[in-house]
């Protein structure tokens, strides 16, 4: 007689195979998406809450999970100190805390506790927009630090880490000047370095030149890991172009740009890259198009490598651009497009406008109005068929993915009275659960 497999025993087993770990900013596949299911399409500050604790400041950063632990930062107001924490997934219990050093802010509501946590289970590091990095065993044991800054940025540095197949991937795209006292005053280096996580080395470092003047060669974007064709590589963006780089010696393999030909000097670019579909998206700023470059591409490319972009600038050649949308507000500022089974979602956050749109052309098969009030920020991420935003207030709204209609299915508040943050943290989702960070709390709701 075959055993019979009860209903509990078969719950536990399909639980566990659906469990995934968020363990870097955009999630476990890197594209803001996770495999999840069964997760909560309504929720509220009182409604399907499975805990939310009391954080001791501020941060912009998004909570990064493996197993039963959370990891995430904190810029502490009164004792001026930035922190790494690290909580149970379980209860929101704090396991361990590190103060790292005194936190440092551009007065525009955001400080230097900006970048994500990332974690491989063994170990998880903390960058810091002072250029503190510090790594510790998931124990909270301190297993190396080091200062890799000053760095030559107006705002806040922001740029996340990145732990892949061995190597602790940092990006630094700078001002080659000082700027409001920050950074070296001459020789600022762009660049990306590859560190050992074990010890703390450096294992390369590649120097990333650029044409862009000003406040255009900051970026705070995240390097990419991506596979095409057997051929892995880093994808960066920022300082006026576009790249794919060698996981193993940070060489250059590609390179496209530009989206400001005329080297506007105050476009700093904020989006990360994302990837499907065959194509690697670039977000210009501030109203500038989302390009779609082709992937597998080698050398310096031209405008024939897009497959697409959103709009025409004025100031480009409409016989020299790509086939267009011609959709002005498909663009994003901020926020990193999200790629969840087959296409791309794309949140312009002042319109506060999403976006379905074809990998392939670039076809925009739905946009809703979210109904927000402020501004987004935050990058949309996505499992279970929805999709979830926060704005600058902390409204959490769901969306659902997919269709062929624009459905907007549940918003709900998280803010504080007295929680005066700009909230730029994105949902992370973990086990179950979704984890949103506030400026006062974090929050695991689900089951």
């Amino acid at each position: 007689m075959k055993p019979r497999l009860l209903p509990f025993a078969f719950a536990l087993v399909t639980t566990a195979l659906q469990a995934e770990n968020w363990s870097n900013w955009r999630g476990p596949l890197h594209n803001g998406s996770s495999p999840e299911k069964n997760l909560p399409a309504t929720f509220s500050q009182t409604e399907g809450v499975k805990w939310a604790v009391e954080m001791p400041g501020a941060s912009a950063a998004t909570p990064v999970i493996w197993g039963d632990r959370v990891f995430a930062t904190a810029a502490d107001p009164k004792t001026k100190k930035q922190s790494a924490l690290c909580l149970d997934r379980r209860t929101g219990a704090q396991l361990w805390r590190a103060e790292i050093s005194e936190f440092t802010t551009d007065g525009q509501s955001s400080n230097s506790c900006s970048p994500s946590p990332v974690t491989d289970g063994q170990l998880a590091v903390f960058f810091f927009g002072t250029g503190d990095l510090v790594a510790f065993d998931v124990a909270g044991k301190k297993l190396w630090e080091r200062n890799i800054g000053p760095f030559a940025f107006q705002w806040t540095f922001s740029a996340s880490p990145l732990l892949h197949e061995g190597r602790l991937i940092l990006q630094v795209l700078q001002r080659d000047v000082a700027v409001r006292g920050n950074g070296q005053p001459t020789g600022n280096e762009s660049f990306l370095l590859a560190i050992d996580p074990a010890t703390g080395k450096d294992l390369w470092r590649h120097v990333r030149p650029s044409d862009a003047v000003a406040e255009s060669r900051e970026a705070f974007s995240t390097p990419l890991p991506f596979v095409h064709n057997g051929r892995a590589e880093l994808v960066v963006v920022g300082g006026d172009a576009i790249s794919g780089h060698e996981p193993s010696t940070g060489r250059e393999l590609w390179r496209w740009g530009t989206w400001n030909p005329t080297r506007i000097g105050h476009w700093r670019l904020v989006p990360s890259p994302a990837v499907g579909g065959g194509v690697i998206l670039a977000c210009g700023p501030k109203d500038a198009p989302v390009y779609a470059v082709k992937a597998g591409g080698s050398g310096t490319l031209s405008h024939k490598a897009l497959a697409w972009q959103s709009h025409v600038q004025p100031t480009e050649d409409a016989a020299e651009a790509a086939p267009s949308q011609h959709i002005r507000e498909l663009t994003t500022d901020v926020p990193t497009p999200l790629f969840y089974e087959g296409k791309f979602y794309i949140l312009n956050g002042r319109k506060r406008k999403l976006y379905c749109v074809n990998p392939a052309d670039g076809a925009v098969v739905w946009s809703g109005d979210l109904r927000s009030k402020s501004d987004y920020q935050c990058s949309p991420t996505a499992a279970d068929g929805k999709i979830y935003v926060m704005n600058f207030n902390a409204d959490v709204s769901v969306i659902q993915a997919g269709g062929s209609e624009f459905k907007l299915l549940h918003t709900a508040n998280f803010k504080d009275d007295g929680d005066a943050t700009r909230h730029r943290s994105s949902v992370a989702i973990s086990q179950g659960n979704l984890f949103v960070r506030t400026g006062t709390k974090l929050f695991a709701l689900g089951k």
